[in-house]
């Protein structure tokens, strides 16, 4: 489960940003939009674990990762805006910080930690 700080910070990225005001992308199927979406994600997911992953109080046992994921969201805010813009573009007005708010949210503690881990990064 998210906590609130998180969620918090979620409110502040989409109020500071505004909303995208271009039209959905009908004629895509869902696939050719999840296909467009997948480079985004991984730009904004990359970016706040980059972000954690360089934050000095990081270790592997660091007992909150949220709050280092909460504190980077502010440094990454133009990736994430851009994959906010874009879901709005490809699935509807609002539809972006839907996502944001909901499924991104409740995956980016787990995918931070994995990205962390890969030896590559």
């Amino acid at each position: 489960m998210i906590p609130a700080a998180l969620v918090a910070m979620a409110f502040v990225v989409a109020a500071a940003t505004g909303p995208e005001t271009t039209p959905p992308l009908a004629a895509l199927s869902a696939q050719q939009k999840s296909a467009a979406m997948k480079p985004l994600v991984r730009s904004a997911t990359k970016c706040i674990a980059n972000s954690v992953a360089d934050d000095p109080r990081f270790a592997p046992t660091y007992p909150d990762l949220a709050d280092l994921i909460v504190e980077s969201i502010p440094s990454c805010v133009n990736p994430v805006r851009a994959m906010i813009d874009a879901y709005d573009r490809y699935y509807g007005i609002g539809s972006g910080e839907a996502f944001f708010m909901g499924p991104y949210l409740d995956i980016l503690p787990r995918a931070v930690s994995e990205w962390i881990a890969k030896p590559s990064r």
